[in-house]
């Protein structure tokens, strides 16, 4: 099947406007490679250092200096559901990579924090931050230089952006991503949803709210919803980052741990001392993401990815931006059902046909590259199978035809929307997305009063006060990352859900974020410019005739031309974000953070060089 015509155009101009920033990334990441182990450059004092606490054998394997050392990067705490499995991870990725020749030696550990958790909560105000500090504690890890290649643990939010970001940096060293897998399915989505609204509406009581969240989040593994944690691991699936639809087996299981080993195994095959280098600087090229894009786009995934995939592109010399989103959007059919824009969750998702359905149908679609390099190597086609369990190994067969449930998974010749459902919106307001999976086609076009807010304890005051039982846009603002560190605005759903519910016309207008839970309430997050960089929702006053059209890809104040032309920015006391619960030890990520649009990040591109020549690219791509 050839690409989609508009697949292979947003593919090209990605292309084009990466060209000096991926050179330069290229020829660093050929600069860091060499003959022979890492470990060979290394003193004796230093090698001495690396291996002095090792068994004997492994030691002598580390010493000798021919075979592969994987280096272990985990995100492990026992606090996180989605991360406690990997406690016993280490122990069985040392014993596969042995049996495979080499020596598996935990790097580092890297902060992993639960929006879930701090949602609503100061320490909310670090999560986007702690994204890029994750790829720090990553390249800390991986500074040793005594490693060949790398298996990086990882699931939520902010976790696997990070651990990526910081593997790209490393990008000469192969990578291979093991998730831990989603905890078994609890209450259904959608009554935790109807109770949680019943509390926003003061009709039952805190003990009742908790006693369904316990139902809900009751195990080990990620929450079964389609947020940002599991878009994360249907991304991994799309750039062959992952052993193949590894991502929604559930933890403590014999399949999980059998795809554990065969993804350290994999980590030793793919060395440069196996014979058959695959480094993950190589395999995160401008085609990949376009299939990431298009991955994401089709299961209805995470707001969050138009920050981090920018972010996660950029570590790799790639430039994108929000109107490949957009472009893609158009033409990329929504494939799934999983809540929030649906009532099935990832479990019930992966028993319909899982990832390699998702995969296999959007390449025979022409909506995915297959010519890319993966962890298996050449052709993202050897993705499209799902495992099983034979005499203690997984194997893996092809997906099957047809899906498992028309009301969670799709053909691509019979989806369940003709578009991606992420639209980009623009006007006087600035740029900003919205989602729309979940948004029913009545309530995509609100045209209301503004009412402003500058934080979103104001908000629900307002709401909890009987204030705002009327048709209004919600502008809020001051939420962008350099004001606060742009936390996820989440409490606002279930009071905007009620109000709809009751018939008023209701909207949000922000440059914070709503992530992956974003629903069934029109949302325009991550308006950029934010306010303390220029943005216009510093100009916007109460009242104010606000007009969102998702359809038609519009944001914009209603207000005449000269008028919005006098008038000055609005000011706030930020000072109460600056301090406590740690916050003040990220001051530099607050001064120094690009826009939302540019991926939230507080790293630049590589410097831009000049392109070789066709003849001497074409060598480089061989010799890898």
């Amino acid at each position: 099947m050839p690409v989609h015509p508009i697949v292979a155009a947003v593919t090209e101009r990605i292309i084009s406007r990466s060209q000096p920033y991926r050179f330069a990334y290229l020829a660093r990441l050929d600069a860091a490679r060499r003959q022979g182990v890492q470990r060979g450059v290394l003193s004796c004092t230093n090698l001495a250092h690396g291996f002095a606490a090792f068994p004997p054998n492994d030691k002598l394997i580390l010493r000798q200096q021919k075979q592969p050392s994987v280096a272990i990067v985990s995100s492990y705490n026992d606090m996180l559901s989605a991360h406690q499995p990997f406690e016993g991870f280490p122990k069985i990725i040392r014993e596969a990579v042995r049996e495979a020749g080499g020596v598996a030696q935990f790097a580092g550990g890297v902060p992993a924090m639960c929006d879930g958790v701090t949602q609503g909560q100061p320490g909310m105000e670090l999560s986007l931050f702690s994204r890029d500090a994750i790829a720090m504690a990553t390249a800390i890890a991986l500074s040793h230089n005594m490693f060949d290649s790398a298996v990086y643990l990882g699931v939520c939010d902010k976790i696997v952006p990070g651990l990526l970001i910081g593997a790209l940096h490393f990008g000469h060293l192969p990578a291979v991503f093991i998730p831990a897998g989603p905890m078994t399915s609890g209450m259904s989505n959608s009554e935790k949803s109807r109770i949680r609204q019943l509390y926003a509406q003061g009709k039952i009581g805190r003990e009742e709210l908790l006693e369904a969240e316990s139902q809900s989040y009751h195990g080990a593994g990620t929450c079964t919803f389609y947020g940002t944690a599991n878009s994360n691991q249907m991304l991994m699936e799309a750039m062959g980052l992952h052993m193949p639809s590894s991502a929604f087996i559930t933890p403590n299981t014999p399949l999980r741990e059998a795809l554990t080993r065969a993804a350290a195994r994999r980590a030793v095959e793919i060395s440069a001392q196996a014979g058959n280098p695959i480094p993950v600087g190589r395999v995160v090229d401008e085609k990949s993401i376009v299939n990431a894009l298009a991955v994401l786009l089709a299961t209805g995934g995470s707001t969050n990815h138009t920050l981090h995939l920018v972010a996660i592109a950029r570590a790799a010399g790639i430039v994108i931006d929000w109107d490949d989103f957009n472009q893609l959007s158009a033409v990329v059919p929504l494939l799934t059902r999983i809540y929030p824009n649906g009532d099935a969750d990832v479990n019930h998702f992966h028993a319909a046909g899982g990832p390699a359905f998702v995969l296999r149908e959007l390449l025979d679609a022409g909506l995915m590259h297959d010519d890319v390099m993966t962890i298996l190597g050449h052709g993202l086609r050897a993705h499209c199978v799902e495992p099983f369990l034979e005499e203690g190994r997984a194997v893996w067969k092809p997906a099957p035809e047809t899906s498992g449930d028309d009301d969670v998974l799709r053909k691509a010749s019979a989806p369940f929307a003709a578009d991606g459902g992420l639209k980009l919106l623009s006007g006087n307001l600035g740029r900003a997305v919205i989602k729309i999976s979940a948004v029913k086609p009545q309530h995509r076009l609100v045209e209301a009063p503004a009412i402003v807010f500058d934080s979103q304890d104001a908000f629900m005051q307002a709401f909890k006060n009987g204030e705002l039982n009327r048709d209004f846009v919600a502008v809020v603002r001051f939420q962008g990352p350099r004001a606060n560190g742009m936390p996820e605005l989440h409490s606002l759903t279930p009071a905007l859900g009620s109000l709809q519910d009751a018939g008023r016309h209701v909207a949000l207008v922000t440059d914070g974020r709503m992530s992956g839970a974003s629903g069934k309430v029109p949302a325009a997050i991550h308006v950029s410019p934010e306010v303390l960089a220029g943005g216009a929702l510093g100009l916007v006053r109460d009242g104010d005739i606000i007009r969102l059209d998702a359809e038609a890809g519009v944001l914009q104040a209603l207000v005449p031309v000269a008028e919005w032309a006098q008038r000055k920015p609005a000011t706030a006391d930020l000072s109460g974000n600056y301090t406590g619960m740690g916050r003040e030890l990220f001051s530099v990520f607050r001064a120094t953070i690009s826009t939302a649009e540019e991926g939230a990040a507080t790293f630049g591109l590589p410097p831009a060089m000049a392109p070789a020549s066709e003849n001497q690219k074409s060598k480089e791509q061989v010799t890898v």
